[in-house]
């Protein structure tokens, strides 16, 4: 019986012992098991969102623009082919040049489409850009035709195309509804190749080699009236030999923004008559330019926009100013005619305020001053500018706006003829923008 109870007392023991031991390798096993689990959920885990910011929609396309629609009446007098803008330069010259006084006008010459599109590279994104508006100008002026406004292709730090010059400072236009804008501004898109070293949020450095002379609208280089003693200048053509040099520098934070930006160019022109007798026209002169501007917000609904620019031979550049060049008299029989860089300056102060989200107004003044040469005496030369409006507007849905804008201007030649324009205008726009995806991935 001893021995009996001894074998089962190992038997138990032994078998106590064989189930520890099948327990523990059962838990080894779930232990390795849970383990590895872990391991492929989070590989899964991380190959999941791997693939999802590989395939996560990219920008590709973006279709925009805008439907206006002008209205009012000119109390006084303009170049009818200028009926639903106020540029300075195209207000009467003389008593009655655009007879009558008081005419109302309606026009949708500033309905606006563009489309921009986006293209990964190795080198960068490619971003592409076209838009015109139907403002004619040029040999168009007063049509309801194309004109362009934007096209050119940006990859990383270069951009080449028609474009914003760096000369001028878009921050610094105020919320108004006429379509020319503010005389004594730099605004000028152009022909350039243009080099962005810094182009940040917070700070830009722009470098560009831009097209010389302007475009159809301003001529290239252009000569006041002449006067009676002058010869005829219709030999003297421009000679674009060089491109304009332009650059800027900008600072943007919360408060808002400012921009130095300068101009230099090489003005040339040539006397293309085969039969000189004895004299030649041909000349060159440098011209030249420095622009500050800002924009700053002096509370958190009120915007201050400035600007003040100075140079000699920039008037292509500036919002509303003819000449280049004015012509000298000299003593010397061979060159009884030289050209000189026209110095102008002009000013602009605005306010933009917001009353609530969907009201607003701007108020502004802005001047320039052209100094034309003593040769221009007495005529019907553009000497100084002035323009003025006051807006009142509002955003009472998305994606539209509804302004009446008064405004006023004057224009004043050599001769001392001053020309005013008081004008009401009623504007309606409704803008559309949409926006294509693509997945995302490179392009070679």
């Amino acid at each position: 019986m001893e021995r009996i109870a001894t074998s089962l007392s190992s038997e138990t023991r032994h078998k106590t012992i064989s189930t520890q031991l099948c327990q523990n390798e059962l838990r080894n096993y779930a232990r390795t098991v849970f383990l590895k689990t872990i391991f492929i959920l989070l590989i899964l885990l991380l190959a999941s969102r791997v693939f999802a910011q590989d395939t996560l929609p990219q920008k590709s396309l973006e279709v925009y623009g805008f439907a206006m629609v002008d209205m009012g009446y000119n109390f006084d007098q303009i170049d009818p082919r200028w009926f639903d803008a106020l540029r300075i330069n195209r207000l009467p010259k003389y008593k009655d040049q655009f007879a009558p006084d008081g005419t109302w006008f309606f026009g949708v010459r500033q309905t606006r489409f563009g489309v921009k599109g986006y293209t990964p590279t190795k080198m960068g994104d490619l971003t592409v850009r076209f838009e015109f508006d139907m403002f004619g100008t040029g040999s168009d002026e007063g049509q309801t035709t194309m004109r362009l406004r934007y096209a050119y292709g940006q990859l990383g730090k270069f951009l080449a195309g028609q474009a914003t010059s760096p000369f001028m400072d878009a921050d610094v236009w105020p919320n108004t509804v006429e379509y020319w804008g503010p005389s004594g501004m730099v605004y000028y898109r152009n022909v350039q190749v243009r080099y962005m070293p810094i182009n940040d949020a917070d700070k830009e450095l722009w470098i560009a080699l831009e097209r010389p002379g302007a475009g159809a609208d301003k001529g290239t280089i252009s000569i006041p009236e002449d006067g009676p003693s002058l010869p005829s200048l219709d030999s003297v053509k421009a000679k674009l030999s060089a491109p304009d040099i332009s650059a800027h520098f900008k600072k943007r934070g919360k408060w808002g923004s400012v921009q130095l930006a300068g101009i230099f160019r090489p003005l040339k022109w040539a006397d293309t008559r085969v039969n000189k007798g004895g004299t030649d026209l041909s000349g060159s002169a440098t011209g030249w330019g420095a622009h500050l501007s800002a924009a700053i917000n002096l509370t958190k609904n009120t915007v201050f926009r400035g600007n003040y620019v100075y140079g000699e031979g920039i008037e292509n550049y500036m919002q509303d100013a003819p000449n280049d060049i004015g012509t000298v008299l000299t003593s010397n029989p061979s060159k009884p005619i030289e050209g000189k860089a026209l110095p102008v300056t002009g000013i602009m102060a605005w306010i933009d305020h917001n009353w609530n989200p969907t009201w607003w107004t701007s108020l502004g003044y802005s001047n320039v001053t052209i100094d034309n040469t003593a040769t221009a005496a007495g005529t019907t030369s553009y000497k100084y500018g002035q323009y003025a409006s006051l807006t009142i507007g509002t955003t009472p849905i998305q994606n539209t706006m509804a302004a009446v804008e008064f405004q006023w201007g004057q224009r004043e030649g050599e001769d001392g003829f001053k020309a005013e324009c008081k004008k009401i205008q009623i504007s309606f726009k409704y803008n559309f923008s949409t926006t294509f995806f693509k997945p995302k991935g490179g392009q070679d």
